[in-house]
């Protein structure tokens, strides 16, 4: 194909092609997830959004890109919301999302952002002056593109506010997070019974991904099955929470960690053990059941109205009473929804020293101490426990079945 021919091709196109799916959520959820949205451009004076993160893009459209050095958008304006996604994907973003969808193609430079301004002009946000974007998660280039695609509009940040309406749940999206937990303990369970000396970390962590894949494939048939993964630890590899399966084989005496991440549309929900292969040591049995002393207190102080802050204080002293504080490695909870290693950390909600957010029902929170102890010196490894608890009006309610602690993760060899 010569240049010539190459420049008379479209710059986008729409591609409707075959049915919408069926969605994660109702229609009626959508709606109220960009009523909310439109709450909040009338309250910072925005004529439209224009949405680029994958966590922004999946909850206010059910679309999860897969961004391949492209550019992908959700244009939210007062009347529609319309996705901006590359030719490379055909027809699937359209069909898997609730709104209309423009396409653009590779075959000349900026035709993203061009995309972008033309839903605007075509989706009732036509002369927009303020629009809103996520400087979280723009760079500083695609800030400057997307400022030069709309010349005379002011970009304004408004990533909190959006991180804000997600840490509250509806009730279908509590839905799809007990069936993350439940699909979580089953992959704990295949997990368990695999473990055995001379396997390596990596098989345990296949053999977890496949129980969880599918029991998520049953439970939604009409989702894509992507993201579910297993971080399976043994021995040093224990040090850190985000450490990824090895060709390490187990060992008799090994210090376990097992962490479940069942993906369900983009909805992360995760199961994380401390075990033993073996009797553990006397001072690796110490640590260990600081550790879920811990934990059990922390779940007691999940309830609404408790405070971030005041319930990592509350936890720090138990830890100072065992002189492990400076073992932390890491804060002892954190808010769950649209989530993955990769996207949609909603910061307002974890539980840190420096978080000073009230509990309401509706928020969904993990409560997972961590103390981590250096090689070479008695117990090293990491100890860590997680649940996943819902936030109710009268209590929190725990959706994570998985038993912990030395009555029930030491496994005979």
């Amino acid at each position: 194909m010569n240049i010539s021919n190459v420049s008379e091709l479209e710059r986008l196109k729409t591609l409707h092609n075959g049915e919408k799916v069926t969605l994660t959520f109702s229609d009626a959820e959508f709606e109220r997830r960009l009523a909310g949205l439109r709450e909040i451009m009338a309250a910072k004076d925005l004529d439209a959004v224009v949405l680029t993160s994958y966590h922004g893009i999946k909850y206010y459209s059910d679309f999860l890109y897969t961004t391949f050095g492209r550019q992908y958008a959700l244009v939210v304006t007062p009347t529609e919301s319309v996705s901006v996604t590359a030719n490379i994907d055909a027809g699937m973003p359209w069909r898997r999302s609730f709104g209309e969808n423009i396409v653009y193609t590779d075959w000349k430079r900026d035709n993203f952002q061009y995309g972008v301004a033309q839903a605007l002009e075509r989706h009732g946000a036509k002369g927009a002056r303020r629009v809103g974007v996520e400087f979280d998660h723009l760079t500083l280039d695609a800030q400057r593109k997307l400022a030069e695609a709309l010349p005379g509009v002011e970009l304004v940040d408004m990533h909190a506010e959006a991180m804000r309406q997600r840490m509250i749940k509806s009730a279908e999206e509590i839905e799809v997070i007990k069936h993350g937990a439940r699909i979580g303990d089953l992959g704990g369970e295949a997990i368990k019974a695999a473990i055995r000396e001379g396997i390596s970390e990596y098989e345990v962590a296949l053999i977890g991904t496949e129980a969880m894949v599918h029991e998520i494939a049953r439970t939604f048939p009409d989702s894509e099955i992507r993201d579910t993964w297993v971080w399976f630890q043994s021995g040093i590899n224990t040090d850190g929470a985000h450490n990824w399966a090895t060709t390490r084989k187990l060992q008799r005496g090994d210090i376990l960690s097992l962490n479940c991440f069942p993906m369900t549309s983009g909805y992360y929900t995760a199961l994380e053990r401390t075990l033993f292969l073996g009797e553990p040591d006397a001072r690796s049995l110490e640590l260990w059941n600081v550790n879920v002393e811990v934990h059990r207190r922390g779940l007691e102080l999940i309830k609404p109205g408790a405070v971030c802050k005041d319930i990592a204080a509350e936890l720090n002293e138990i830890f100072i009473s065992h002189g492990l504080l400076p073992n932390r490695t890491f804060g002892y909870g954190h808010s769950f929804g649209v989530l993955s290693h990769y996207y949609g950390r909603e910061a307002g909600l974890e539980l840190r020293e420096d978080i000073d957010t009230v509990l309401e029902p509706g928020m969904v929170v993990s409560m997972e101490p961590m103390i981590t102890v250096m090689d070479g010196l008695p117990g090293a490894g990491g100890y860590r426990e997680h649940d996943i608890l819902v936030v109710h009006e009268d209590g929190a309610e725990n959706i994570t079945k998985f038993g912990f602690g030395p009555e029930h993760n030491i496994i005979a060899c």
